[in-house]
């Protein structure tokens, strides 16, 4: 499916319909997710990691998707020790960018050892260590890669996204490319907000999809929020898809408070404090990369990662800002060291030899992500109510 898409845009083609129904049957035979992992509080900085990987070499979004769900079912199904984690993480990068992506672009083993991160927890891996650990991902996958994910569905779902009938703010669109153009960046913003919570797992990834096409029409003030085209597209009706929107809409709503706060307390440190800070042109990835002013992550406590970027969409809100400025368009108001990889391979070998797939736990372990974790208890809908936060969380 990767190989189909570096030589045509498939949801262009005659086979597209075809290719979108086939992705639907795998969908259904997709492994259940039942967040069983004792990491799992380690997830979300892990697929950060991950998200920054990718676009640091510029992977496609089915990649990145491919490679933060490979690691989301690999670790629901081993216990794996956190010193672990690095190594199989780069691992399903690595997997998922040689399925989806073209040779040249897939990330080389030399540059992932020289990154920051790798250097401060000074874990080195040779190539026959990451070959045996790209086998044991593809035996617990049963050699099959081809999973479908949100970004999958997406561009096809982008065709339908805004017709010359929908309207904005009450009024006939003008200029329907501009508007395509806005939707198109809202919709890869709610693609990866749907990355940094494991709450999504628990939507087929076409409902994903869909509902981040809805919330950006929401956001867009584009009415009707969902349109017939659309429903008989994705087979969804706006019922089926109102607790992923909500989801969605309330990751865009806390983002926009926490961007606007951060705002505030911006302008009132003093100039001393202000000094020291990272400079507003340096990108995630820069300040990620950076050795010396990266503090290495030793410990092996969940309560003491922090996530290596504040917004992994940074990019997305700084290109749509620019642009919305430009057209004028009004959208509404360690205290324990690492081992080296030979030693960290040589532990995992024999676990993994001897480690069952997990069974259901008998009891139940309530595992809690006050930070990063979207609430899945929520109050009124919001298809129900005016949404208020427009373009807030593209303000910095």
């Amino acid at each position: 499916m990767g190989r189909m898409e570096l030589g045509e845009q498939w949801w262009k083609g005659q086979l597209a319909a075809d290719i979108h129904q086939a992705l639907r049957i795998k969908e259904l035979k997709l492994p259940a997710y039942r967040a069983h992992s004792p990491q799992l509080g380690l997830r979300r900085y892990f697929a950060d990691l991950l998200a920054v990987l990718c676009n640091r070499y510029q992977l496609c979004p089915t990649a990145r998707h491919l490679a933060v769900y490979l690691l989301d079912l690999f670790m629901d199904h081993y216990d794996v020790a956190v010193k672990q984690l690095y190594v199989i993480a780069l691992s399903c990068l690595l997997l998922a960018s040689k399925f989806e992506e073209r040779e040249d672009k897939v990330p080389k083993l030399d540059h992932l050892n020289n990154l920051g991160f790798m250097c401060s927890l000074n874990l080195v891996i040779d190539k026959k260590e990451l070959l045996k650990m790209e086998l044991l991902v593809l035996e617990c996958f049963n050699w099959n890669l081809c999973l479908p994910t949100p970004a999958h569905y997406i561009d096809y779902y982008l065709l339908a996204s805004v017709g010359s009938n929908d309207l904005h703010n009450g009024w006939p669109i003008t200029c329907l490319a501009k508007i395509k153009v806005f939707m198109e960046k809202y919709t890869h913003y709610f693609l990866e907000v749907s990355l940094q919570d494991h709450a999504f797992l628990g939507f087929r990834p076409s409902m994903v999809a869909a509902a981040c096409i809805s919330a950006s029409r929401i956001c867009l003030h584009i009415s009707p929020s969902w349109t017939t085209q659309l429903q008989l597209l994705t087979a969804y009706s706006v019922e089926h898809l109102a607790v992923c929107i909500d989801l969605l809409l309330m990751a865009h709503d806390n983002d926009a408070k926490e961007a606007s706060k951060a705002k505030s307390q911006s302008t009132t440190l003093p100039e001393q404090q202000q000094a020291v800070l990272p400079s507003p042109h340096q990108s995630p990835a820069q300040l990620l990369f950076q050795q010396s002013s990266y503090e290495p992550l030793m410990s092996t406590q969940p309560s003491q990662f922090q996530s290596p970027v504040q917004d992994l969409c940074s990019a997305y809100r700084d290109t749509l800002q620019a642009h919305g400025r430009s057209n004028s368009i009004q959208t509404g108001s360690s205290s324990s060291s690492v081992q080296p990889s030979s030693s960290l391979h040589a532990g995992l070998q024999p676990a993994v030899k001897t480690l069952p797939i997990q069974r259901p736990v008998t009891m139940q372990v309530a595992i809690t992500e006050t930070r990063h974790c979207i609430s899945t208890t929520y109050g009124s809908s919001y298809l129900s109510g005016h949404h208020s936060y427009t373009e807030g969380c593209f303000d910095r």
